[in-house]
């Protein structure tokens, strides 16, 4: 019984407090009760610490957009989680299309140049895909995860302080609006002096300015311990933003290690390409183009040796064009797989010997070929012209 008396008491007087404080704040908004203001410097801490949190949380999702942009598979992570389980691994875009581009030249076969490049490209896409696997890890634990104990830690502990400090502040408010009142009531009443009961009426309200007074003294304690705390824990922004310093850079220096690895491997991936004649890099309506190989710039030339990706090429003794100024045909080696275009120029296969002579009025890049039965167009920089 006396445990339930207890529990009716406090339940009680919590009601008058709420009470108390929804009526203050209501005569506070209708402008009919003073207000205590906070000092200045309270004030710039409440408002730093609520322009961090805003600003925390924009930075936090728009980086978790950044890392990763499929909405769905964001929120299958919040949900794993939040559920404390390890998502299931999948692979990202980059891998995907690495592991499409690698099937589909094993298809195509890896002897063919086309083949053969898509085998290539996949491997260094599926490479990237693994680099941006680890950006994601890197970024979230040593860049997202602080803003985030942040947010859900520190500003929390915040929001709850600065409530208790409101709350304290209504209630030193409530006080001193019960104590003014308080002493209106005594000062009306001790103009009053004609009857014993008025003299009553006075002791009474006397006692009561004497309790509003007590009361007052208390809650005013109560709100400046209050204020202290929460001031203590404003200050604790300035060693949050240091923090947060700390954890951009860890984050540049990832992304600065992925956008670098990135470079090295698309460098990489562009001198194995550089191997291939440039008709294989270059949109097929773009015919009336030379494929010429973008790392051999002059095979035609006097120089002893050009050498790219391995592959040694002697050049011939005279000048290709000399065979222009040749009235006969000569014999050619083919250097590289051409296909042709269209029905005026001759498919090439590598290391395959075939005739070619000039034509009149023939573009001065390409020759006649001529193969058994068939002839058409060929590119110069794809033949070897032999003695």
């Amino acid at each position: 019984m006396n445990i339930m008396d207890f529990n009716v008491k406090k339940l009680a007087a919590d009601a008058g407090t709420f009470l108390s404080r929804a009526v203050q704040f209501t005569e506070e908004k209708l402008g009919q009760a003073e207000k205590t203001e906070l000092d200045a410097h309270l004030e710039n801490l409440l408002s730093k610490a609520e322009c961090t949190k805003i600003w925390t949380e924009k930075i936090m999702k728009q980086t978790e957009v950044l890392l990763q942009p499929n909405p769905n598979a964001r929120i299958e992570e919040f949900v794993y989680e939040k559920l404390d389980r390890k998502a299931p691994s999948r692979s990202n875009n980059p891998e995907l299309l690495g592991q499409y581009m690698i099937d589909a030249g094993t298809e195509f076969g890896p002897g063919t140049a086309y083949g053969n490049a898509l085998i290539k490209c996949g491997e260094t896409q599926k490479r990237i895909g693994t680099a941006d696997r680890e950006l994601i890890q890197t970024s979230a634990l040593n860049f997202l995860t602080p803003l985030r104990n942040f947010i859900e830690g520190d500003y929390k502990t915040i929001a709850k302080e600065r409530k208790l400090l409101q709350n304290k502040r209504l209630d030193l408010d409530a006080a001193k609006t019960r104590l003014k009142k308080a002493k209106a009531a005594e000062a009306r009443n001790s103009q009053l002096n004609s009857a014993r009961l008025e003299g009553d009426n006075i002791m009474i309200w006397a006692e009561e300015v004497t309790k509003s007074e007590q009361e007052l003294r208390i809650t005013q304690s109560e709100f400046d311990r209050q204020a202290e705390i929460t001031r203590l824990l404003l200050e604790g922004i300035s060693s949050t933003h240091a923090h947060h310093l700390r954890c951009l850079n860890d984050f540049v220096e990832a992304q600065m290690t992925y956008y670098a690895q990135c470079y090295q491997y698309m460098l990489d991936l562009q001198k194995q390409l550089g191997s291939f004649p440039s008709s294989y890099l270059c949109n097929n309506n773009q015919t009336a183009a030379t494929p010429t190989p973008s790392v051999l710039p002059n095979v035609i030339g006097s120089s002893a040796m050009a050498s790219t990706s391995g592959l040694v090429i002697t050049p011939p003794p005279a000048n290709l064009n000399d065979v222009k100024e040749y009235n006969g045909s000569r014999k050619a080696r083919v250097l590289y797989d051409y296909d042709a275009a269209n029905s005026t120029e001759l498919s090439l296969l590598a290391d395959e010997v075939i005739t070619v002579f000039s034509v009149i009025g023939m573009d001065s890049d390409w020759l006649m070929g001529e193969r058994g039965n068939q002839k058409g167009k060929v590119p110069i920089t794809y033949l070897e012209l032999l003695n």
